[in-house]
């Protein structure tokens, strides 16, 4: 019996056909698919309380009000009076009184298709061509006999919002977990006779995906969880992350005006997570002045924040943000880390005269053109010791780490080699037979 599974593996990736049914419920771990910062729909309703703040706005409002529309994403938001209105409803607002976020008044926002992957192939399921997020993947997956809703599943979430460490209040971060960790429990209890599942982690996704495993006892992740595949995760945050709530950030598209949506970004409980960790990144000047003003390191984060005028954001990163940052816990579960490298990425920032509210000149290093190669990376530096693998900080974390050179942050999701290597990577887990390997270049 073995052999027979190990050959319809062996010709399902050959011939890139799917298995039976009947094969993949004896076969499958289930797959639940986490995606990262945008990497998913989300919808919102307006009501009375919404205040719009021109005119534009509120004639919007007036024609969407009490209805659910999916406001990210839109590709109007590209055109300026409705970039103002995106960057109001997408607001965050942290309440000292509750040491917890929430939306902006009269603003409710939700989730779309929990547990389905229908709302993570395409941001925008109008605009495919341009929209694609995670479609090329799960096709991927479903030719070697995952379907959807059955042994594939999508955990989409509100990534506007984080996690807090410790005794904070977390509402939306930690219902999200609890709504991930039913999901799993579902999924391995009524797939395959109780089988653990694999989880496939890209970006942000991997840092809830690490927090839910944490947070959970050895005796709950060895019943569900199998595998942690983490593509693209930003271990340690970014230096990108200082240009977003520095000036403003549009990934390039060059109708968009920064600084109207930088507000927005700084209100992102998620954008605080994925600064750069001061752990990681020391005292290496991050942003710098060419004409004699300050420098910031990553251990001058609060001195930044209060610097860019969002002095507001120095208490919630401090108290609820950095501790979860600072130190990342082995959760014993296996987990192969996949990362892009050779993509010019910002490792430095140099502002001029024209201070935080003109783009600087960037200083390029290495790492996928999103998170540098010392973030994806972290958990081979510092969990490295005893145990198989790449490297493991203690002898039950198996951790191996892949690279793929020219790969990008949101591109390993597309990449024919990287797609092949999580393809062998689950057959492997799926044969009972996992391979040990370490640290390679592809």
């Amino acid at each position: 019996m073995q052999a027979l599974t190990l050959l319809l593996l062996f010709m399902a990736l050959s011939l890139h056909i799917p298995l039976s049914s009947a094969s993949s419920e004896q076969q499958l771990h289930p797959i639940i698919l986490i995606p990262g910062n945008g990497g998913n729909q989300l919808e919102a309703r307006l009501s009375s309380e919404y205040k719009p703040s021109s005119l534009f706005c509120k004639l919007s409002y007036v024609r969407r009000r009490n209805e659910w529309f999916r406001i990210w994403f839109d590709p109007s938001v590209v055109v300026a009076p409705i970039t103002k209105c995106f960057a109001e409803r997408m607001m965050l607002y942290y309440h000292p009184e509750l040491d917890d976020y929430r939306n902006a008044p009269g603003v409710e926002t939700r989730v779309p298709y929990f547990g389905s992957t229908q709302g993570i192939r395409y941001l925008d399921p109008h605009l495919k061509h341009i929209s694609e997020y995670m479609d090329t993947l799960i096709t991927s997956l479903e030719q070697i006999g995952y379907e959807e809703n059955h042994t594939l599943f999508g955990a989409p979430y509100d990534f506007r919002y984080g996690l807090a460490h410790g005794s904070h209040p977390c509402q939306v971060g930690t219902r999200y977990l609890q709504d991930l960790k039913n999901l799993i429990e579902s999924a391995s209890n009524s797939t395959n006779g109780g089988r653990p599942v694999i989880l496939i982690a890209h970006s942000l996704g991997g840092l809830f995906a690490l927090q839910l495993l944490n947070r959970n006892p050895p005796s709950w992740r060895r019943q569900y969880v199998k595998h942690l595949i983490a593509l693209s995760v930003p271990w340690g945050g970014t230096v990108d992350e200082m240009l977003t709530f520095a000036s403003g950030y549009t990934l390039g598209v060059p109708l968009v005006d920064p600084l109207l949506v930088r507000g927005e970004q700084r209100s992102s409980e998620s954008n605080l997570w994925l600064l750069p960790s001061p752990k990681l990144f020391g005292r290496k000047p991050l942003v710098m002045s060419s004409n004699g003003g300050k420098n910031y390191s990553a251990m001058d984060m609060a001195e930044f924040l209060k610097d860019i005028g969002f002095g507001e954001g120095v208490g919630p990163y401090e108290g609820r943000i950095l501790p979860l940052v600072e130190e990342l816990v082995e959760p014993e579960v296996p987990i192969t880390c996949m990362v892009g490298h050779g993509v010019d990425t910002a490792e430095g920032l140099v502002y001029g005269r024209g201070g935080f509210d003109v783009q600087p000149d960037v200083v390029y290093g290495d790492g996928d053109g999103t998170v540098n190669l010392n973030s994806l990376l972290r958990l081979e530096s510092e969990w490295s010791g005893s145990g198989s693998g790449s490297g493991s900080g203690s002898v039950g974390q198996d951790l191996k780490v892949i690279k793929f050179r020219g790969v990008s942050h949101a591109g390993i999701l597309k990449s024919p080699a990287a797609r092949k290597e999580i393809i062998r990577v689950i057959s492997e887990i799926n044969s009972d037979s996992l391979i040990m390997y370490g640290s390679r270049n592809i």
